[in-house]
């Protein structure tokens, strides 16, 4: 009897630690399938982000998303590039326009600001309606370094789409007419895209 006891006593010991085990494995798994569904959470807002960001999206699926959103930023990189090139010019071949300008690759920021200051030039924002999707924009700034990218830049990250772009300098400012388009959105309000780019003008 004694023998029986000890088997049955050695019986359970051992189904409860298969239990226990099957337990621990089991909580593992469950914590390892949370985690997971949280990572394809995550993914799965970021690459909402991403569609909401991209204007022309081919495809729905992943690879899609990040493929498009690829040749969106390419495009765009493209665009800078060939502006930021055409402001170069324009400053290097300053001395054939009707308006005589200093370039210096060492500007004095407080000279320029002093310039315009002198003659009269203010910092200003005007944007007039084209259509329902389509604004005219014309700003006049300090002319710094890198600030005119900085202001496409930042144009950009806002969903922006500039053309017919014209750039100019003169007096220590920089002006800037262009089309624009806000590549998501149906129909642009005046008053709101003027205090956008308002913001991003104080903020370069």
């Amino acid at each position: 009897m004694e023998f029986l006891g000890s088997a049955s006593d050695a019986s359970c010991i051992t189904r409860a630690r298969r239990r226990q085990a099957y337990d621990d494995s089991t909580e593992f798994k469950s914590k390892n399938l949370h985690a997971e569904r949280r990572r394809r959470q995550k993914l799965s807002d970021r690459l909402l982000t991403l569609r909401s960001l991209v204007p022309i999206i081919t495809n729905m699926n992943k690879a899609s998303i990040i493929e498009d959103a690829i040749t969106y930023v390419e495009v765009l990189q493209r665009d800078v590039k060939i502006l930021s090139d055409q402001l170069l010019e324009m400053e290097s071949t300053s001395e054939e326009k009707e308006i005589p300008i200093r370039i210096d690759d060492q500007i004095n920021n407080a000279a320029d600001d002093q310039e315009m200051k002198t003659n009269g030039i203010e910092e200003d924002v005007e944007v007039t309606k084209i259509n329902g999707k389509k604004l005219w924009m014309k700003i006049v700034f300090e002319k710094k370094r890198s600030r005119f990218t900085k202001l496409l830049e930042a144009m950009t990250y806002l969903g922006f789409e500039m053309t017919d772009t014209n750039v100019t300098t003169f007096k220590g400012a920089i002006l800037v007419s262009a089309s624009v388009e806000r590549t998501y959105e149906d129909t642009l309000e005046v008053q709101e895209t003027k205090e956008l780019i308002q913001q991003i003008i104080r903020s370069i």
